[in-house]
This record gives C-alpha cells, sequence and structure tokens, in this order.
C-alpha cells in the first residue's frame, strides 16, 4: 500500500523532487506529527496550520474550504493575522486562494509591493502588505476536478520558495488534503458536515448575518455595513467571525466616525 499522501500527491499532478534531501518532512511524517498531538484542544487543520507555518519560518498559514461557488470560509489557521486575511478573501472573492481554487493549480506572488502583484487584487493586496505580508504561496486541494479546499502560506519577507521549501510546502498541501478527506470520512450517520468542516458554513451565515444586523443598525448599505466589521476586526485583532457575533448577540454597537465624535 502507498504511503499516505504518496497517491494523493500524483492525482493532484505533483510530484516529489528527488534532489531534495532527507531534511524534507515527508506527508507520512506531517500526518503522524499532528495525530501525535490530537487532543491538545486544536483541530487538526489548525495543528497542520501551526506545524507548516513553524517548519517553513512563515508569518502564516491558513487552510480553508472551498466548492464550485466559491470561497467557503476558514477550517485552521496558525493565528489571528492568518485567518483574518483569508476571512478577507471570503469577504471580497479575490486573492491567492481564490485565484488557486478556481483556476486549480498554485499561485505564487513573491513580492505584492512589486508593480503588477498588487494590482492582480485590488482589494486583498493592500490588506496583506498593511498587515505585514510580502508573499503568499496558495495551493488548490482537490481531487480531480473536485474542489476541496487550499492551503495558503503567507511570508514577511519577499522572496520565492526555493527547491526545500517547495518540497516541504508540497508535502504540506498533501497532508490537508489528506485531512480534508479525513474529517468528511469520519462524519457521524446523519449529520451534514464534520464539525470541523461544518463551522466555515456556519460563519459564512451568521457573517451574512451580522451584516445585514450593522446595515441597519448604522443606517448604511450592506458594502458599508461589511466594511465596518472587516475594519473593526482588524483594529481589535479579533477575527471576523467573533466580531458578527458579537453584533449579532448585541454585545457590540460599531458606531460611524460621525457617532464618534457626538
Amino acid at each position: 500500500m502507498a504511503p499516505p499522501g504518496s497517491e494523493v500527491a500524483s492525482i493532484r499532478g505533483y510530484s516529489p523532487d528527488p534532489e531534495v534531501g532527507g531534511s524534507v518532512k515527508t506527508t507520512a511524517q506531517i500526518l503522524a506529527a499532528i495525530d501525535a498531538a490530537a487532543g491538545s484542544g486544536r483541530s487538526l487543520p489548525e495543528l497542520l496550520c501551526v506545524d507548516c507555518k513553524t517548519a517553513l519560518g512563515l508569518s502564516g498559514c491558513v487552510m480553508a474550504l472551498m466548492n464550485d461557488a466559491g470561497h467557503q470560509g476558514v477550517v485552521g489557521a496558525s493565528g489571528g493575522v492568518a485567518a483574518q486575511l483569508e476571512d478577507l478573501q471570503f469577504e471580497l472573492g479575490e486573492g491567492p486562494s481564490v485565484n488557486a481554487s478556481y483556476f486549480a493549480r498554485p499561485v505564487f506572488h513573491s513580492d505584492l509591493v512589486t508593480a503588477g502583484e498588487m494590482s492582480a487584487w485590488p482589494g486583498f493586496g493592500p490588506e496583506a502588505v498593511g498587515a505585514g505580508v510580502r508573499a503568499v504561496f496558495a495551493f488548490p486541494l482537490q481531487v480531480g476536478g473536485v474542489r476541496l479546499g487550499t492551503l495558503c502560506l503567507y511570508r514577511s519577507t519577499a522572496a520565492q520558495l526555493d527547491r526545500e521549501e517547495m518540497a516541504s510546502a508540497l508535502a504540506y498541501a498533501d497532508a490537508a488534503l489528506v485531512v480534508l478527506l479525513r474529517l468528511q470520512a469520519e462524519m457521524q450517520p446523519g449529520s451534514v458536515l464534520y464539525p470541523d468542516l461544518g463551522e466555515p458554513l456556519e460563519y459564512r451565515a451568521e457573517v451574512h448575518q451580522a451584516t445585514g444586523f450593522l446595515s441597519v443598525q448604522a443606517s448604511v448599505g450592506l458594502a458599508d455595513a461589511l466594511l465596518l466589521l472587516r475594519a473593526h476586526a482588524f483594529a481589535g485583532e479579533r477575527s471576523f467571525l467573533e466580531v458578527a457575533r458579537d453584533v449579532l448577540a448585541g454585545r457590540l454597537r460599531i458606531p460611524l466616525e460621525e457617532d464618534e465624535d457626538d
């Protein structure tokens, strides 16, 4: 039987680099490491993202659910900034993860500040740079033509992935795909989605509800309400979902600038 990840790699069209040495973790080793850490209170997608960030010296790593309709929300992240940037892609419908899933190929931007790179994502690019990100690398997670998700890597320095880093990134992408497939296979009878996979869909609903609620509360359009929610989340270094839930629960009122001057 093929080792975990090898069959998935061939399905996705990736092949290991024979010139990369044994210092790079294999997909099987990555899966074994996160399995060993299971029970720590973190989900498998989150454990994978944290491990990937540490192994590659990244500023962030995040896994998202995708389907033919587009971005479906964050399923695991190494930290708040990575989750917020992926949330932003969900809100705007643009960014490296969106492109990687739509075009079914990896999307690499080694310097977001370079002219032309920023224009690829007029909404996402400036926000990412403002958050300290200079390079992004997104990998589609799919089997054949079935879109399942993406793994997006954020780096604070402008540089391409070298050969060893690329081999590691591909191994983590393969492991991320295995994790998504495993979680789907472990669904309880009668359930629609495994809890770790269902959360992003609940997230999408709550974000839309909070946007509508704030639109009425602040007497602004839906687009402006969404911008207010995002700005508040970034300013407070909180997740978009936390802010949305506080708005829905009545724990938070986000004022317009003119209200704050009264």
